[in-house]
């Protein structure tokens, strides 16, 4: 075994546990399941995934919080684990000072998804069509990020477009296949089961950049949106007060996987776009986000939900 895993000694002596805070089948429940297997290759003891959903993640993110700091509980969040300080009424936690930061994981691209049977087949068109028909082009969303994208690009079109929370991306794109849903903002993880299929249609992606997980689809600034830039991230924390030592061991553990090239296939073609950052570059991250929302929210951008 390489020698930084052991510089713990004997971290994992049992089996380790992957909190994700959101339900299962979306990209984060996804990729979680990816490492957890993974890390069977490179330590002694399994890795378990376990949803705890509520809250907007602020459940499953308590729990990790209260945790003992001994490795043996870990916390896999989106971006919006910071932007909740600015979209709930309140929170238990600080999101960045309650909880050590372990590792970057990926970027999450969101990308504008509408099923196949739906009267419009680009962002223009479903604008259009959103403003003919007030209230009924609603908008599906899993998170504050999917939620505010949704109603941001409503108030910069000048459209009446509902928001509509999900529990998870996997349930989101049920409800677009089956055509209960017109349109949602999700991760290109939980759209791409579907991409395939004929049944949905991605109709713009929130970067700036083309995402590489769907190259042909225009971004939403191609389509006429001007300044339109927004994506998030996936990343693993674990519980505040954590031995440094330990957190480097887990995050070199982290590191190696995702330094696997089958490993980087397996998520390539789950449409993740991998981006492994350790610790620190993971905390700036967070205080660069937190920066942003605030502006954000003072702005009245975003408000707290009552």
């Amino acid at each position: 075994m390489p020698t930084p895993l052991l510089a713990q000694g004997s971290w994992p002596s049992r089996p380790v546990r992957i909190v994700v805070p959101y339900a299962a089948s979306g990209g984060t429940d996804l990729l979680s399941r990816a490492i957890a297997d993974a890390m069977r290759t490179y330590l002694p003891q399994p890795f378990v995934v376990e949803n705890r959903a509520g809250a907007a993640g602020v459940v499953g993110s308590e729990a990790v919080m209260r945790a003992e700091p001994d490795g043996y509980t870990l916390l896999v969040v989106v971006s919006t684990h910071v932007m909740n300080r600015y979209y709930l009424a309140s929170l238990p936690f600080d999101p960045i000072r309650d909880f050590t930061p372990i590792a970057m994981l990926s970027r999450n691209s969101m990308v504008l998804v509408a099923g196949s049977g739906q009267p419009f087949d680009s962002l223009r068109a479903m604008i259009d069509y959103a403003k003919a028909h007030p209230g009924r082009v609603g908008t599906g969303s899993t998170e504050a990020l999917s939620s505010f994208i949704g109603q941001e690009l409503a108030r910069r079109a000048g459209a009446e477009m509902p928001d509509i929370a999900y529990r998870s991306g996997g349930q989101l794109m049920n409800d677009i296949v089956a055509g209960h849903l017109p349109t949602g903002w999700t991760s290109t993880v939980s759209a791409g089961p579907h991409m395939q299929t004929g049944k949905v249609r991605v109709l713009a992606v929130a970067n700036a950049e083309r995402a590489a997980a769907v190259p042909d689809v225009p971004t939403a600034q191609e389509q006429g949106i001007a300044e339109f830039d927004f994506s998030g991230w996936v990343a693993m924390l674990a519980p505040p007060r954590m031995d440094p030592a330990l957190a480097r061991t887990i995050s070199a553990a982290v590191q190696k996987v995702f330094e696997d090239p089958a490993f980087q296939q397996r998520i390539l073609a789950m449409g993740v776009e991998r981006d492994f950052r350790p610790a620190p570059a993971l905390l700036d991250a967070m205080q660069r986000d937190d920066r942003i929302w605030a502006a954000a929210a003072e702005a009245g951008h975003i408000r707290p939900q009552q």
